[in-house]
């Protein structure tokens, strides 16, 4: 079908050209001239001179003529009116003066921690002394379970030093046992208490050079049968030279009032009370448990105007009302301390649904305090009545701690489970966040967050691997006016309305 067959090559010619033509041409540019001048700078010379500050004495002039005194009187009654219409007048409610330099944005200042511990401890608490320089951590941990074997400490830096390192804490007060709570003295910046898994209670003076523990609670009857969950320093109304005493609560359900005497090295036990079953709404009752079967105390806080009555949130998710002067139903029999214990609960709130790890009366309203819990929720209450105001979901896991802001009463700051904090603020009429910042280099839990009360631009929050990050606050989150109480008032008696 196919066959080979060879064929004639046909070949053709280049039609290309083969020769080149090549012509060769100069050029040359027009002939460049230069010149060449010197110059000099002028000679400057500086000379300070100084004028003679001329100090003049000014003294007040003495005048008790009959004349000055009948103008004063005259007028006194007028001064006085345009003083109260002043004082009544809303022309600089939303006037503030800023000395700082303005900021939108919320800035991370510090992040603090203690090498040694090699990211194996969580930061269990907060506090900042009362010159606002210092803040302190307490190391530990949150999920024993079983004996504490820790090695723990307790740890202070001092943001006013120039070269602080903030990997190396400035002062170390080690723990034998994990420290879970701790709180500065109100007014002595060198007093600081804490509560450990032991159930101990212990107060350090830092201004001592060599032993620093001033006195502690000891483990016994007195003490507390199970971690201390908070300290609290509350005014010691009965003493005349303005003192204070430490409060200390518990899983073991008591709630214990201490003397802080700094001749002696054991805390003295002043009064206590206990929590029982029976102080539960009833839907959290179980049927055969004991009524005076103790329940456990995650948090506390004193109300701001009141300082008999306070707020704890309990293990159980749910939240009472209490009060120093109630002689309430006296502890079982199975307790055993020195002074009689009873319930000082005289009203119980709507519950959570799992342990309320922070209650918070505000430092600005006596009817309003908060809640933050393990049902990932943030509460707010009216103290007058039993369920919640508002209720804010941020979606964000286990809400861990939840504060006022000191300076704005419309202010508030939660930390969560996610890694997160949330910067509320109750004007705006979503109850989104206006800041959502990353608040734990290793987006671990972050367990507990601090305003500065005494530095209103500073917010500290500690995370669950031991980093410390100290926050600086936008100007808006700052800004106040007698408005913003209103607001918060609205809030808390819109129901009794």
């Amino acid at each position: 079908m196919f066959s080979d067959e060879i064929l004639e090559t046909v070949d053709f010619k280049s039609a290309w050209r083969k020769e080149r033509s090549v012509r060769d041409s100069e050029a040359q540019t027009d002939e460049l001239t230069t010149n060449s001048v010197a110059v000099q700078s002028l000679k400057r010379r500086e000379k300070a001179v100084q004028t003679a500050s001329e100090q003049k004495e000014l003294r007040m002039v003495e005048d008790n003529s009959p004349q000055l005194v009948n103008f004063l009187k005259s007028v006194e009654s007028l001064m006085i009116k345009e003083l109260e219409k002043n004082r009544r007048s809303r022309a600089f409610d939303d006037f503030s003066v800023s000395w700082e330099d303005e900021s939108n944005a919320v800035s991370c200042i510090h992040t603090l921690c203690n090498e040694e511990f090699d990211e194996q401890l969580q930061i269990t608490g907060l506090s900042w002394n009362s010159t606002g320089a210092v803040i302190a951590a307490s190391y530990g941990r949150f999920d024993h379970k079983d004996w504490c074997t820790h090695r723990s400490a307790l740890c202070t830096w001092n943001l006013d030093r120039q070269n602080i390192n903030d990997k190396k804490p400035n002062t170390t007060m080690d723990s034998s046992s994990c420290l879970m709570c701790i709180q500065f003295h109100p007014k002595n910046p060198a007093w600081v208490a804490a509560g450990n898994f032991n159930g101990e209670v212990l107060v350090w003076n830092l201004n001592r050079e060599d032993d620093m523990l001033m006195a502690t609670s000891g483990i016994g009857n007195d003490a507390h049968r199970e971690p201390v969950s908070k300290v609290h320093w509350i005014p010691d109304i009965s003493s005349k030279a303005k003192g204070y005493n430490l409060v200390s609560v518990s899983g073991d359900g008591k709630i214990l009032v201490w003397k802080v005497d700094p001749g002696s090295p054991t805390l003295q036990l002043l009064d206590g009370f206990v929590v029982m079953t029976q102080s539960l709404p009833r839907s959290m009752k179980v049927k055969g448990v004991r009524g005076d079967k103790e329940v456990g105390i995650i948090s506390i806080s004193y109300n701001c105007e009141d300082r008999e009555l306070f707020i704890v949130g309990s293990e159980s998710g749910a939240i009472f009302k209490c009060s120093m002067l109630t002689q309430g139903n006296p502890a079982g029999s199975h307790i055993v301390s020195s002074v009689p214990l009873k319930s000082p609960v005289t009203f119980t709130y709507s519950p959570h649904h799992g342990p309320v790890y922070s209650v918070e009366c505000s430092p600005f309203h006596r009817n309003a305090f908060m809640s933050a819990a393990m049902d990932q929720c943030i509460r707010l209450y009216s103290i007058l009545q039993q369920t919640p105001v508002l209720t804010v979901e941020p979606g964000e896991g286990y809400i861990f701690s939840a504060k006022w802001s000191p300076m704005c009463p419309t202010v508030f700051a939660a930390t969560t489970e996610s890694g997160n904090l949330l910067l509320y603020d109750l004007k705006r009429n979503q109850p989104v966040p206006v800041q959502k910042i990353q608040a734990s280099p290793n987006r671990m839990p972050v367990f507990s967050c601090q305003f500065n009360p005494y530095r209103h631009s500073l917010l500290a929050t500690g995370d669950g691997s031991g980093y410390i990050n100290v926050f600086r606050l936008s100007d808006e989150l700052r800004k106040t006016s007698s408005k913003d109480i209103d607001i918060l008032g609205n809030l808390v008696s819109v129901s009794a309305e």
